[in-house]
Order: C-alpha cells, then structure tokens, then sequence
C-alpha cells in the first residue's frame, strides 16, 4: 500500500468512524429527536450544520470546478446560492419557526387549513429533494471511485450504506451532531489545499487575494490575465468575460437559485431546531459566517485549478504534454473515466482545445476539478487525501439532510397527518425509518444515470423547489388574504409547467432517450436553459395563485391572525408541540 493509499484510508474512514460514533451517541429516542433534534440546538451549533449542509457535493465538488470551465458565468452559483440563503434567513426561517411545527409540509398545511395543501406539499418535496440527491449521490460515486478506486456503482453503494447508518439511526439529532464534525472536515479539506496553491502560484497564502494577484514567477503578470490569456489561445471563451448562454440566461440562472434556494425544505428545517425564533436568526448570522469560508474560496479555487490544468498540458506555449509522460493524477482519473483522451492526429501528445474536431481531451469531468487539483499541483500526500475525505463528507452531509425533509414528509406529514391520525409516536419514528431506507435505495439508483454533473443536477431541484415551495412559503406569509384553493392551484401549475420544461430537454424522469427536444439551446424558451427555468414556473406559480384568488375569494378570517401572530415579536411555538 503507497503512501496516498494509507493517507486516504486514514482520512476517509476516521471520518466515517466519528460519524458512526457520534450517530450512535445521539441516536433518536423520539420524533422529537428523529425530526428537529428536539429543538435543544444552541446557535452556533446549527450556525455549523448549516454550513455542512449548504457544503453540499455541489458546493465542495462541482462549484468551483464550474467555475474553473466557465469563469465569470460561473458566479451565478456563487450569487444564486448567498443571495437565497439571505431571503431564507430574513423572510422565511423565522417566521416558519415561530410558527412551531415540525415540517415544511406542516405549516402549509396549517396556514392554507387544507389537507390537501399538505399532500401537494410533500409531493412537491420529494420531487425537488430526490432530484437533489442524485447530485450527492454523483459526488460520493466521484470521490469513491477515484480514492478508494473502486467502480463508480460499488462507491455509490458504500455511500449508500454509510449515510443509511447515521441518518437513520439518530435522525435529525444525530445528523446535526454528525454535520458539525463533517464541517470541521470540509473546511480544513477546502480551504488547506487552497491556501498551499495560491502560495505556490502567486507567492500569497490567502486564496481570496491570491486570485487578484499577480504570478510568483517574476513576470508581473496577474494571476487571471495569464488565465484569460492560456485559454483564449487554445480558442476558449475569455475567462473573465464569458457570461454563460447570455445575460438573460444567467439572469434567470442567478434568481431560480436564490429563489429555489429559499424554498428548499432541508435547510428550513434545520431552523426548527433551535429553541426560539430569536435563536433561528442568531444561528442565520452564524451560518452565514461558516459558509463564507468556503464560498469566497471558491473562486480563486476555481481559477487555480484551470490554470494548473492548462500548464500540465501544454507547459510552454506550443509545446504539448507527451501522453506516455502524463503524471500520476492523469492515469489515476482515467481509471474512473471521469478523465479521457483519444489521439485524434495519433502523434502521441495531448492537444487540449475548444474546436472538437482537433481537440484530444475528450472528457474532463466538471465534477473532478476540486478532488485533482490538490496532485495537479503537486501537493502532499495528506493534503490530497484530506480533500478526499472532505469530498464525501460534504456530499454525506447534504444527502442526510434531503433524506430526513423525505422521510418525515412521509411520516409525519403524509401518515400522521393525513392517512392515520392516530399513528404512535413509536410507529411514526419506526415509520420515518422505513421511509428513509426506501428514499436511499431510489436515490442511489437515480444516481447510477445523473442527468449531468452534480452542480447542474442540484440547479434542477432548486428550480423545482423555486416553481413550486418558495412562492407558497412566501405567500402564506406575507399575504394574509391568500387561499388555500389558490395556493394549491399555484404550487400545482408551477411545479407543473417547470417539470414539463425539464423533461422535454431533459428526459422523462433524467431516462436518456426519453426527450422531447433535446438539451439544445435553438429549443429553449427565450433562450432561458432547463436549469435556470424554476424562476418562470415561480411566476406561474404567483400568477396563477392570484388570479384564482380573485375568482375564488380570501381566506377564512381566523387565517390573517394566524398570520399576523407569526409576524408578532415575542413567544415562540414550541417545535415539540407534536400536533399534526
């Protein structure tokens, strides 16, 4: 076994075992525990396992590899996802908590007084937190064929078997302790290797000023001009320029994130687990603080990544890499086939350009950027097998979150809530367990195909849960005329016309050969790509709920004190009030 072997071994299964152990420390004694961890979570303790969440495979894997292939029109998962958290922080978690309810689906049920409003609820969830998973799933399925380096599908499994362990067993009380160790992890995993390559290439230890500076070769040369300058050379868009598909694109792109960001119930849920609303707003500043970190990162992350990448193939301007003289990181990734290339002109080099005919690089996974770039840059041994284990966490971390909103969707709202009433608690916890295995098991098939690399994957359930939760959540608290009939008629048409989008480029359910259109740009709607169409089927979502209202009527009197006593400062619902 070679040094990086053992290093990884270490590094990914000491991880695992505090995992374990803390799940099995705060095992789950009640629905209480099992779905907001009791409600006992100080502020910087959910500060903390927010940050893991939002640190999803997405965020720690993908983003900054997007941004390394796309530059500036990669910043709109830098703004889509803040700018959401704060909508999420300010307008809603607060509001939701003071209401005192366990669930999402919970308090939809209780401002639009309709079971029915509950159902569309937990189906809207489950579509958006499945689509969710699959990115999670492409992650650990990543990191796990490449350092364990084994096949794509028994990695995937293994994650499979991990994330079942812990979330299962404690629920939201073990996944909250469990995140906070996974953020520690990520963090270091993140922001080390960062801070060791922008040293090397500009001489300044912090990756955020590193990006702005310039070359530690005595050039004088900044560190983005040369990027700008490798890659238009090789015929790539200008890296610091390129806006994507257009600015309406990147526009829609930016607000379907923000909006879908706010909607998403996995990360409004973790707000429930503080003891008061106050608490929830403390914990928001906190998290904001812990995510910082990594998303200010990202960039300068992204940047050196790219460049590191140019340089390894053609170290001097026309003179190509030899392909039997590639380092070590190259056979390793091409053993996963996330890495592939084919000697087009048979000269035995790597030409690497944006001309298809010519260029010899014929796939480099978005998703392997962050995980290479640590051995792209020649780093130690234990530097790249940190980023490894932060890799898997970071994707454990998120999918636990997605796993527990299915699973008490089910549980609590759709068989405590509506189809049994008088469940037991020790029937509903052992139910919600039931559920989560059934959620991992189709998570993990959906991630065997993913409809694209996991941060693209992610985009589509943020525009789902944009379509169909945000619009609802947002109304149901700041209109205190809207009704029921017209929230459901929204959420229905939303989610509605946005999965059609989705579908018709995408594939029925992400199966290949099942599109309508095909995933061409010619075919979409003003140009607006599936990813970003969630902020259209939000403006269904809004239209249609308004124009029913009109034709239908207000809603019940009780429903605007209701209302009005969440906006009210002061005492706080209790989140263990368990009524359905």
């Amino acid at each position: 076994m070679d040094e990086l072997t053992l290093y990884t071994y270490i590094a990914v299964f000491g991880t695992f075992a505090i995992s374990f152990a803390i799940a099995w420390w705060a095992r789950a004694a009640s629905t209480s525990d099992f779905y907001v961890a009791g409600g006992g979570i100080t502020p910087i303790q959910n500060g903390m396992a927010i940050g893991a969440d939002w640190m999803s495979a997405a965020s720690f894997i993908s983003m900054a590899g997007l941004i390394a292939f796309l530059g500036y029109g990669g910043s709109v998962f830098l703004m889509g996802w803040t700018g959401g958290y704060v909508l999420l922080a300010m307008l809603l978690a607060p509001y939701m908590r003071k209401h005192g309810k366990f669930t999402v689906p919970e308090f939809i049920a209780d401002r639009y007084y309709s079971k029915t409003a509950r159902i569309v609820a937990v189906i809207c969830l489950i579509i958006a937190s499945l689509t969710y998973i699959i990115g999670q799933m492409k992650g650990v399925g990543v990191a796990f064929s490449r350092f364990l380096e084994v096949d794509y599908g028994l990695g995937l499994a293994i994650g499979m078997a991990v994330v079942w362990f812990y979330a299962v067993l404690g629920g939201m009380k073990g996944i909250t302790y469990t995140q906070i160790a996974q953020y520690v992890v990520m963090i270091f995993a993140y922001t080390i290797p960062a801070v060791f390559i922008s040293l090397q290439l500009t001489g300044n230890p912090i990756p955020q000023l590193g990006l702005g500076s310039t070359l530690a070769d005595g050039s004088g040369v900044f560190l983005l001009d040369k990027l700008d300058l490798v890659v238009t050379e090789l015929g790539f868009k200008e890296y610091t320029t390129n806006n994507m598909n257009g600015s309406l694109d990147m526009f829609a792109y930016t607000m379907s994130l923000m909006i879908g960001t706010a909607g998403l119930p996995h990360v409004i849920m973790r707000f429930f687990t503080v003891p008061s609303a106050k608490a929830a707003r403390s914990s928001a500043g906190y998290a904001l603080v812990f995510i910082s970190l990594l998303y200010t990162v990202a960039p300068a992350v992204g940047a050196m990544a790219r460049l590191n990448l140019m340089s390894t193939i053609e170290p001097t301007a026309g003179q190509n890499l030899e392909y039997s003289e590639r380092p070590q990181w190259f056979k390793d990734w091409e053993k996963t086939g996330l890495l592939e290339f084919e000697d087009k002109n048979g000269d035995g080099k790597i030409q690497y350009s944006a001309d298809k005919a010519t260029n010899e690089m014929v796939r480099v996974d978005n998703d392997i950027m962050v995980l290479a770039n640590p051995a792209i840059a020649n780093l130690p041994n234990w530097v790249i097998a940190l980023v490894a284990a932060g890799g898997l966490a970071a994707a454990l971390s998120t999918a636990a979150g997605l796993l527990l909103a299915i699973s008490s969707s089910i549980s609590h709202d759709l068989m405590k809530g509506v189809l049994t009433p008088n469940l037991s608690e020790k029937n509903e916890l052992l139910t919600g367990r039931i559920v989560m295995t059934l959620a991992i098991l189709v998570s993990g098939y959906l991630g065997l195909n993913p409809p694209g690399f996991a941060a693209g994957t992610v985009a589509l359930a943020f525009g789902l849960a944009a379509s169909s939760m945000f619009p609802a959540l947002m109304m149901g608290i700041f209109s205190k005329k809207m009704s029921g009939t017209a929230a459901i008629a929204g959420m229905c048409f939303g989610i509605g016309v946005t999965m059609l989008y989705v579908f018709q480029h995408k594939g029925i359910m992400f199966i290949p050969g099942t599109s309508f259109l095909g995933d061409m740009g010619p075919n979409w709607f003003f140009g607006i790509s599936p990813n970003a169409f969630g902020v259209v089927g939000a403006l269904v979502n809004f239209g249609v709920a308004f124009i029913v209202l009109q034709l239908t009527g207000p809603a019940p009197k009780h429903i605007p004190d209701l209302v009005e006593n969440m906006r009210r400062p002061g005492c706080t619902s209790a989140v263990s009030d368990h009524s359905a």
